[in-house]
């Protein structure tokens, strides 16, 4: 589906696009403190919650419209403009009826087809520009069916804000990032703008900065950062919030990478390394063909002995040499583990063809 996507602000920035307010509106006065400590830092779009989809039953859910009231104060008294999620027609036609500038679906409205096709319908003939977050598990076709939905809508206005994605098991993230999606709807989509949502990607307040510079330097479009005048008395998400001026202090040290440059030796150097980088690709490939025709001799051996095709104590053996010499060489384990997983199941895969007499599939 072919779709001309326009920027959210209406037109392209130079500087990275900066959202930022509380997680959730809580009271008028911290609405309003917020607003007020953030009006003169650049801010192109003021964020709160209003209505907030929780894990569990008891947790603080927001305040509901009357927030909406709150977010109209701080257009009138700072005048910057504001954003709020929506999950269904009712949010719309209220955050609508409050001027609100730009809406977003989080992440728990772009996971739900029937979700996001609501607010599509109810936007249906209006002109409000539309964020869009990843849903919560990595799955790109529904990050990609939510923004089709939207544009189908009639809404042209279209970002996307990467928060990261849910993950059984011991991070350092609340979500972890993984880059390479949002990397890849990008090349899917060059117009569209990726806002970093680095508050839901980290959880905790120390790792902020480092996780918005590595989405400038992967040239994203903006960050939007949560922020509250007394962060650990925050009624939602307290640890991953920061005060106005530990904002502007991370705005203020951000490094915006250029996206290109005129430079005629920098891109000569720039072609012979990547003429290196293809040949060793070129030969990791063939290597990877010369090790997939060893799984398959092994695979035809265990089906000749009935053999079953995962061997647990093989494979754990394999992975703990790699990713020690990998760490010897200065390979972090997660990329060892990734790129040793995706090899085992390939040869998995080719294997139980093999057993079953049918061709791998692709």
């Amino acid at each position: 589906m072919e779709m001309n996507i326009k920027p959210i602000l209406g037109q392209a920035k130079k500087t990275p696009i900066v959202i930022a307010g509380p997680c959730s509106a809580e009271t008028e006065e911290q609405v309003l403190a917020t607003a007020h400590g953030l009006k003169d830092a650049g801010i192109d779009l003021f964020r709160a919650g209003i209505w907030k989809p929780r894990t569990r039953p008891g947790s603080f859910e927001g305040v509901g419209t009357e927030g909406l009231s709150w977010l109209k104060k701080v257009k009138e008294e700072t005048g910057m403009k504001v954003t709020t999620e929506v999950a269904n027609t009712q949010h719309v036609f209220e955050a609508l009826k409050y001027g609100v500038d730009v809406v977003w679906l989080g992440a728990r409205t772009t996971v739900n087809p029937f979700s996001v096709q609501e607010v599509a319908d109810a936007l249906k003939g209006v002109k409000i520009p539309v964020m869009i977050k990843n849903p919560i598990n990595p799955d790109f076709k529904l990050w990609v069916g939510a923004i089709e939905r939207i544009y189908k809508a009639g809404i042209e206005n279209i970002a996307v804000i990467h928060r990261g994605f849910s993950y059984h098991g011991q991070t350092k993230y609340r979500n972890v990032p993984r880059w390479q999606i949002p990397i890849d709807l990008k090349r899917q989509f060059p117009n569209l703008e990726i806002i970093c949502d680095n508050s839901h990607i980290c959880g905790r307040r120390d790792t902020l900065f480092d996780v918005a510079q590595k989405a400038m330097d992967l040239d994203f479009d903006g960050i939007m950062t949560e922020v509250h005048p007394t962060p650990d008395d925050a009624w939602s998400d307290a640890k991953q919030q920061i005060t106005p001026n530990q904002f502007i202090d991370l705005k203020d040290r951000l490094k915006q990478r250029e996206a290109s440059t005129d430079d005629i030796e920098f891109w000569e150097h720039m072609d012979h390394l990547r003429h290196e980088i293809d040949e060793i690709d070129e030969e990791i490939m063939n290597m990877m063909v010369k090790r997939m025709q060893l799984s398959d001799s092994i695979g035809q051996y265990k089906k000749r002995n009935n053999i079953a095709v995962l061997q647990p104590d093989r494979w754990n053996e394999i992975l703990e040499r790699a990713v020690a010499q990998g760490k010897a060489k200065d390979l972090s384990p997660q990329f060892v583990e990734a790129l040793l997983k995706a090899v085992h199941q390939e040869s998995i895969n080719r294997q139980v063809a093999i057993l079953e007499n049918k061709k791998a599939q692709a």
